[in-house]
Protein backbone atom coordinates (compact mmCIF):
# COMPACT_ATOMS: atom_id res chain seq x y z
CA UNK A 1 0.00 0.00 0.00
CA UNK A 2 1.34 3.41 -1.00
CA UNK A 3 1.71 5.73 2.00
CA UNK A 4 1.76 9.49 2.30
CA UNK A 5 5.49 9.26 3.12
CA UNK A 6 6.06 7.49 -0.22
CA UNK A 7 4.33 10.34 -2.03
CA UNK A 8 6.40 12.89 -0.11
CA UNK A 9 9.65 11.12 -0.97
CA UNK A 10 8.73 10.87 -4.64
CA UNK A 11 7.74 14.55 -4.84
CA UNK A 12 10.75 15.73 -2.82
CA UNK A 13 8.61 17.37 -0.12
CA UNK A 14 7.70 16.69 3.50
CA UNK A 15 4.69 14.51 4.48
CA UNK A 16 3.04 17.60 5.93
CA UNK A 17 3.21 19.32 2.53
CA UNK A 18 1.43 16.35 0.92
CA UNK A 19 -1.23 16.57 3.63
CA UNK A 20 -1.71 20.30 2.99
CA UNK A 21 -2.05 19.64 -0.74
CA UNK A 22 -4.78 17.09 0.01
CA UNK A 23 -6.65 19.04 2.68
CA UNK A 24 -6.11 22.63 1.54
CA UNK A 25 -5.52 23.60 5.17
CA UNK A 26 -2.46 25.69 4.34
CA UNK A 27 -1.39 27.41 1.12
CA UNK A 28 1.38 25.87 -0.97
CA UNK A 29 2.82 27.02 -4.29
CA UNK A 30 1.26 25.93 -7.56
CA UNK A 31 4.51 24.26 -8.59
CA UNK A 32 4.67 22.22 -5.37
CA UNK A 33 1.02 21.25 -5.67
CA UNK A 34 1.61 20.04 -9.24
CA UNK A 35 4.58 17.91 -8.09
CA UNK A 36 2.52 16.37 -5.32
CA UNK A 37 -0.43 15.67 -7.62
CA UNK A 38 1.87 14.10 -10.22
CA UNK A 39 3.43 11.84 -7.56
CA UNK A 40 -0.01 10.84 -6.33
CA UNK A 41 -1.03 9.94 -9.88
CA UNK A 42 2.17 8.03 -10.68
CA UNK A 43 2.19 6.06 -7.42
CA UNK A 44 -1.53 5.44 -7.34
CA UNK A 45 -1.93 6.85 -3.84
CA UNK A 46 -5.45 6.74 -2.41
CA UNK A 47 -6.05 8.67 0.83
CA UNK A 48 -7.53 6.63 3.65
CA UNK A 49 -11.09 7.47 4.63
CA UNK A 50 -9.65 9.06 7.76
CA UNK A 51 -7.67 11.46 5.59
CA UNK A 52 -10.81 12.51 3.78
CA UNK A 53 -12.43 13.11 7.16
CA UNK A 54 -9.41 15.18 8.15
CA UNK A 55 -9.86 17.38 5.10
CA UNK A 56 -13.41 18.00 6.22
CA UNK A 57 -12.61 18.80 9.83
CA UNK A 58 -10.72 15.92 11.44
CA UNK A 59 -11.32 12.44 12.78
CA UNK A 60 -12.02 13.63 16.32
CA UNK A 61 -9.67 10.95 17.59
CA UNK A 62 -6.41 11.42 19.52
CA UNK A 63 -3.77 8.73 19.85
CA UNK A 64 -2.28 7.96 23.26
CA UNK A 65 1.04 6.22 22.62
CA UNK A 66 1.66 4.31 25.82
CA UNK A 67 3.88 1.26 25.26
CA UNK A 68 3.44 -1.22 28.12
CA UNK A 69 7.11 -2.05 28.61
CA UNK A 70 8.52 -4.17 31.40
CA UNK A 71 9.34 -2.36 34.62
CA UNK A 72 6.54 0.20 34.45
CA UNK A 73 3.95 0.55 37.21
CA UNK A 74 0.72 -0.17 35.34
CA UNK A 75 -1.68 1.36 37.94
CA UNK A 76 0.16 4.69 37.75
CA UNK A 77 0.31 4.62 33.95
CA UNK A 78 -3.42 3.97 33.84
CA UNK A 79 -3.99 7.12 35.91
CA UNK A 80 -2.36 9.08 33.10
CA UNK A 81 -4.47 7.22 30.53
CA UNK A 82 -7.73 7.83 32.40
CA UNK A 83 -6.98 11.54 32.62
CA UNK A 84 -6.16 11.76 28.91
CA UNK A 85 -9.38 9.95 27.94
CA UNK A 86 -11.57 12.02 30.27
CA UNK A 87 -10.13 15.32 29.09
CA UNK A 88 -10.32 14.31 25.43
CA UNK A 89 -14.02 13.53 25.81
CA UNK A 90 -14.60 17.03 27.19
CA UNK A 91 -13.25 18.27 23.87
CA UNK A 92 -15.40 15.83 21.83
CA UNK A 93 -12.48 13.56 20.99
CA UNK A 94 -12.13 9.82 21.45
CA UNK A 95 -8.78 8.22 22.24
CA UNK A 96 -6.99 5.47 20.34
CA UNK A 97 -4.72 3.65 22.80
CA UNK A 98 -1.46 2.30 21.35
CA UNK A 99 0.28 0.01 23.86
CA UNK A 100 2.59 -2.06 21.64
CA UNK A 101 6.30 -1.26 21.82
CA UNK A 102 6.93 -0.44 18.16
CA UNK A 103 8.79 2.87 18.23
CA UNK A 104 8.50 5.06 15.16
CA UNK A 105 6.69 2.38 13.18
CA UNK A 106 3.56 2.73 15.28
CA UNK A 107 3.54 6.50 14.84
CA UNK A 108 3.96 6.20 11.08
CA UNK A 109 1.18 3.62 10.90
CA UNK A 110 -1.50 5.73 12.56
CA UNK A 111 -0.45 8.92 10.78
CA UNK A 112 -0.18 7.35 7.33
CA UNK A 113 -3.72 6.00 7.65
CA UNK A 114 -4.95 9.34 9.05
CA UNK A 115 -6.72 7.66 11.95
CA UNK A 116 -6.02 10.47 14.41
CA UNK A 117 -5.87 14.25 14.62
CA UNK A 118 -2.96 14.36 17.06
CA UNK A 119 -0.80 12.31 19.42
CA UNK A 120 0.05 12.20 23.12
CA UNK A 121 3.29 10.23 23.55
CA UNK A 122 4.34 8.66 26.86
CA UNK A 123 7.27 6.64 28.27
CA UNK A 124 9.89 8.97 26.87
CA UNK A 125 13.56 7.97 26.82
CA UNK A 126 16.45 10.43 26.93
CA UNK A 127 17.65 9.21 23.52
CA UNK A 128 14.17 8.45 22.24
CA UNK A 129 14.00 7.77 18.45
CA UNK A 130 10.49 9.21 18.14
CA UNK A 131 11.09 13.00 18.46
CA UNK A 132 12.80 13.22 15.07
CA UNK A 133 9.68 11.77 13.46
CA UNK A 134 7.28 13.86 15.55
CA UNK A 135 8.97 17.05 14.34
CA UNK A 136 8.26 16.05 10.73
CA UNK A 137 4.75 14.63 10.99
CA UNK A 138 1.73 16.53 9.73
CA UNK A 139 -0.06 15.92 13.03
CA UNK A 140 0.47 17.90 16.23
CA UNK A 141 1.85 16.02 19.21
CA UNK A 142 2.58 16.41 22.92
CA UNK A 143 5.12 14.33 24.82
CA UNK A 144 4.60 13.45 28.48
CA UNK A 145 8.27 13.52 29.35
CA UNK A 146 11.37 15.28 28.08
CA UNK A 147 13.93 13.64 25.79
CA UNK A 148 17.51 14.89 25.94
CA UNK A 149 16.81 17.11 22.92
CA UNK A 150 13.32 18.58 23.21
CA UNK A 151 13.80 21.49 20.81
CA UNK A 152 10.85 21.92 18.46
CA UNK A 153 8.62 19.60 20.54
CA UNK A 154 5.81 20.23 22.99
CA UNK A 155 6.62 18.45 26.27
CA UNK A 156 5.08 18.38 29.74
CA UNK A 157 6.09 16.57 32.92
CA UNK A 158 6.83 16.81 36.60
CA UNK A 159 10.29 18.26 37.28
CA UNK A 160 11.70 14.89 38.33
CA UNK A 161 15.22 16.21 38.87
CA UNK A 162 13.87 18.81 41.32
CA UNK A 163 11.77 16.09 42.97
CA UNK A 164 14.85 13.97 43.62
CA UNK A 165 16.65 17.00 45.01
CA UNK A 166 13.73 17.96 47.26
CA UNK A 167 13.59 14.52 48.88
CA UNK A 168 17.31 14.60 49.73
CA UNK A 169 17.16 18.20 50.94
CA UNK A 170 14.26 17.32 53.24
CA UNK A 171 16.25 14.47 54.78
CA UNK A 172 19.35 16.67 55.09
CA UNK A 173 17.37 19.35 56.95
CA UNK A 174 16.35 16.66 59.42
CA UNK A 175 20.00 15.83 60.06
CA UNK A 176 20.34 12.65 57.99
CA UNK A 177 23.84 12.18 56.58
CA UNK A 178 23.69 8.69 55.02
CA UNK A 179 20.95 8.21 52.43
CA UNK A 180 19.97 5.81 49.65
CA UNK A 181 17.72 5.95 46.61
CA UNK A 182 15.60 2.86 45.97
CA UNK A 183 14.87 3.33 42.30
CA UNK A 184 12.89 1.85 39.44
CA UNK A 185 13.53 -1.68 38.10
CA UNK A 186 16.90 -2.07 36.32
CA UNK A 187 15.41 -2.29 32.82
CA UNK A 188 13.91 1.19 33.21
CA UNK A 189 17.42 2.63 33.55
CA UNK A 190 18.82 0.42 30.78
CA UNK A 191 16.24 1.93 28.41
CA UNK A 192 17.31 5.42 29.48
CA UNK A 193 13.80 6.34 30.64
CA UNK A 194 13.90 10.08 31.11
CA UNK A 195 11.99 10.55 34.37
CA UNK A 196 13.95 7.81 36.18
CA UNK A 197 17.30 9.17 35.02
CA UNK A 198 16.39 12.67 36.16
CA UNK A 199 15.42 11.50 39.65
CA UNK A 200 18.87 9.92 39.96
CA UNK A 201 20.49 13.13 38.73
CA UNK A 202 18.61 15.22 41.28
CA UNK A 203 19.20 12.78 44.14
CA UNK A 204 22.94 12.59 43.42
CA UNK A 205 23.36 16.34 42.91
CA UNK A 206 21.63 17.22 46.19
CA UNK A 207 23.53 14.55 48.12
CA UNK A 208 26.85 15.80 46.73
CA UNK A 209 26.00 19.44 47.54
CA UNK A 210 25.14 18.49 51.09
CA UNK A 211 28.19 16.21 51.39
CA UNK A 212 25.99 13.28 52.28
CA UNK A 213 27.02 9.66 51.85
CA UNK A 214 24.67 8.27 49.22
CA UNK A 215 23.98 5.26 47.01
CA UNK A 216 21.54 4.46 44.20
CA UNK A 217 19.92 1.03 43.98
CA UNK A 218 17.49 -0.05 41.23
CA UNK A 219 14.93 -2.53 42.54
CA UNK A 220 12.66 -5.07 40.88
CA UNK A 221 8.98 -4.46 41.59
CA UNK A 222 8.32 -7.30 44.04
CA UNK A 223 8.18 -7.80 47.83
CA UNK A 224 11.00 -10.34 47.60
CA UNK A 225 13.23 -7.82 45.82
CA UNK A 226 12.34 -5.18 48.42
CA UNK A 227 13.35 -7.53 51.25
CA UNK A 228 16.63 -8.46 49.54
CA UNK A 229 17.48 -4.81 48.93
CA UNK A 230 16.69 -3.83 52.55
CA UNK A 231 19.11 -6.51 53.73
CA UNK A 232 21.75 -5.31 51.27
CA UNK A 233 21.38 -1.67 52.31
CA UNK A 234 21.84 -2.47 55.99
CA UNK A 235 24.83 -4.64 55.16
CA UNK A 236 26.51 -2.08 52.87
CA UNK A 237 25.37 1.13 54.61
CA UNK A 238 25.06 0.28 58.33
CA UNK A 239 24.80 4.01 59.21
CA UNK A 240 21.84 4.50 56.83
CA UNK A 241 19.09 6.69 58.30
CA UNK A 242 17.32 8.14 55.22
CA UNK A 243 15.76 6.49 52.17
CA UNK A 244 14.17 7.96 49.03
CA UNK A 245 11.87 5.57 47.15
CA UNK A 246 11.04 6.04 43.47
CA UNK A 247 9.31 2.73 42.87
CA UNK A 248 5.63 2.66 43.81
CA UNK A 249 5.35 -1.12 43.83
CA UNK A 250 7.93 -1.66 46.60
CA UNK A 251 7.20 1.30 48.88
CA UNK A 252 5.00 -0.61 51.34
CA UNK A 253 6.97 -3.87 51.20
CA UNK A 254 10.23 -1.98 51.75
CA UNK A 255 8.96 -0.32 54.94
CA UNK A 256 7.76 -3.72 56.17
CA UNK A 257 11.14 -5.29 55.35
CA UNK A 258 13.09 -2.64 57.25
CA UNK A 259 10.90 -3.05 60.30
CA UNK A 260 11.25 -6.86 60.16
CA UNK A 261 15.01 -6.26 60.16
CA UNK A 262 14.74 -4.13 63.31
CA UNK A 263 14.53 -0.57 61.94
CA UNK A 264 11.36 1.31 62.83
CA UNK A 265 10.02 4.05 60.56
CA UNK A 266 10.49 6.90 61.39
CA UNK A 267 12.24 6.34 64.75
CA UNK A 268 15.29 4.64 63.23
CA UNK A 269 14.82 5.32 59.52
CA UNK A 270 13.17 8.20 57.66
CA UNK A 271 11.52 7.39 54.32
CA UNK A 272 10.45 9.77 51.55
CA UNK A 273 8.97 8.85 48.17
CA UNK A 274 7.99 10.13 44.74
CA UNK A 275 4.60 8.53 44.17
CA UNK A 276 0.85 9.22 43.96
CA UNK A 277 -0.51 10.99 47.03
CA UNK A 278 -3.20 8.37 47.58
CA UNK A 279 -0.58 5.61 47.86
CA UNK A 280 1.65 7.57 50.23
CA UNK A 281 -1.28 8.44 52.51
CA UNK A 282 -2.74 4.91 52.57
CA UNK A 283 0.21 2.95 53.91
CA UNK A 284 0.47 1.67 57.46
CA UNK A 285 3.08 4.38 58.01
CA UNK A 286 1.92 7.37 55.90
CA UNK A 287 4.88 8.44 53.81
CA UNK A 288 6.29 11.92 53.28
CA UNK A 289 6.15 12.26 49.51
CA UNK A 290 6.43 14.29 46.34
CA UNK A 291 3.09 13.94 44.55
CA UNK A 292 3.10 12.26 41.15
CA UNK A 293 0.46 14.45 39.42
CA UNK A 294 -0.73 11.93 36.82
CA UNK A 295 -4.21 13.41 36.48
CA UNK A 296 -2.93 16.97 36.10
CA UNK A 297 -0.24 16.04 33.60
CA UNK A 298 -2.66 14.00 31.49
CA UNK A 299 -5.24 16.77 31.47
CA UNK A 300 -2.78 19.48 30.59
CA UNK A 301 -1.20 17.36 27.85
CA UNK A 302 -4.58 17.08 26.13
CA UNK A 303 -5.29 20.78 26.63
CA UNK A 304 -1.99 21.60 24.93
CA UNK A 305 -2.77 19.25 22.06
CA UNK A 306 -6.27 20.64 21.55
CA UNK A 307 -4.85 24.17 21.53
CA UNK A 308 -2.37 23.13 18.81
CA UNK A 309 -5.19 21.57 16.79
CA UNK A 310 -6.93 24.93 16.99
CA UNK A 311 -3.90 26.70 15.56
CA UNK A 312 -2.84 28.29 18.85
CA UNK A 313 0.76 28.72 19.96
CA UNK A 314 1.66 26.78 23.09
CA UNK A 315 4.86 26.68 25.17
CA UNK A 316 7.37 24.03 24.13
CA UNK A 317 8.11 23.11 27.76
CA UNK A 318 5.63 22.83 30.64
CA UNK A 319 7.39 21.74 33.84
CA UNK A 320 5.41 21.12 37.02
CA UNK A 321 7.19 22.02 40.24
CA UNK A 322 7.33 19.23 42.85
CA UNK A 323 4.97 19.46 45.82
CA UNK A 324 6.00 17.69 49.03
CA UNK A 325 3.55 16.64 51.74
CA UNK A 326 5.11 15.75 55.09
CA UNK A 327 3.60 12.73 56.80
CA UNK A 328 4.62 10.28 59.50
CA UNK A 329 7.56 8.58 57.82
CA UNK A 330 10.22 11.24 58.42
CA UNK A 331 11.66 12.57 61.66
CA UNK A 332 14.69 14.51 62.80
CA UNK A 333 17.64 12.19 63.16
CA UNK A 334 18.33 11.24 66.73
CA UNK A 335 21.87 12.14 67.82
CA UNK A 336 23.50 9.57 70.06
Amino acid sequence: MVKITDVARHAGVSPSTVSYALSGKRPISDETRRRVEESIRRLGYRPHAGARALAGGGSNVLALVMPLRTGIDVPVVMQFAASVVTTARRHDHDVLLLTQEEGTQGLRRVVDTALVDGLVVMDVQLNDPRPALLRDLDRPSVMIGFPADSEGLTCIDLDFRAAGEACVEHLARLGHRVVALVGSPPEVYVRGTAFAQRVVQGFTAAADRGRLISAVHPCEASPAAARALAERLLREQPALTGVVVHNEAVLGPLIDAFEELGLRVPSDLSVTAICPDELAASLRVPVTSIALPAAEVGERAVELLVAKLGGKRVPEATVLAPRMTERGSTRRRAVA
